[in-house]
């Protein structure tokens, strides 16, 4: 029976690299798999998963209006599917969350999620929530805080190096907008 993951951290815990493997050891073995990402989240071009380490592969975008399950379906007629990966999951829908449910309920086919469980106020995300939620398996990969204790929480600066409170929730960025924190220190910057 195959199972809905969800793996979540903050930032610079290498959820895109655990994707990438994931996805390497299904093709190395002769699978094939499905990797989505945000068409948002363009930092390094509209259709690609990189990782910091340097690795990278292409990817199938898609938008809040996507149905997920019936691109699934699309894809598995094409090729059959052994496994979809979604990089930066915190952008899914509800809706989305849901239909990637009737992909493992459905189709039997596993789904890996990773995504931030948090935004930069220490508020979940609408696909994060619901992932956390419905996951048949939750995996939390670690990220450590500059003090050394395990990063759970997000925080987003300005140009000048001012913790930032107010603003939308979505905002693309990496290393240059956001620290990865633990709960003292995020609540410390995000206070004071």
């Amino acid at each position: 029976m195959a199972k809905l993951y969800f793996y979540y951290s903050s930032m610079n815990a290498g959820k895109s690299t655990a994707l990438l493997q994931s996805s390497y050891n299904y093709r190395e073995r002769g699978m094939n798999t499905l990797v989505l990402a945000p068409a948002l989240d363009d930092r390094f071009g509209a259709g690609k998963v990189t990782s910091r380490i340097g690795i990278e592969t292409d990817a199938r975008t898609f938008v809040p209006e996507d149905d997920l399950l019936a691109l699934v379906e699309a894809r598995n007629k094409h090729s059959q599917l052994h496994c979809v990966l979604i990089d930066e999951a915190q952008f899914l829908t509800k809706e989305q969350v849901f239909q990637l449910g009737e992909v493992t309920d459905k189709m039997n086919i596993p789904v890996l999620a990773y995504g931030l469980r948090t935004d930069f106020q220490g508020e979940p995300f609408e696909g994060s929530k619901y992932l956390l939620a419905w996951s048949d398996n939750l995996k939390e990969l670690k990220a450590i805080c500059d003090c050394g204790s395990k990063a759970t929480m997000v925080v987003r600066f300005d140009e000048a190096g001012n913790a930032i409170t107010e603003g939308s929730q979505i905002e693309i960025g990496g290393n240059d907008r956001y620290v990865s924190m633990c709960r003292k220190h995020f609540k410390e910057k995000f206070f004071s």
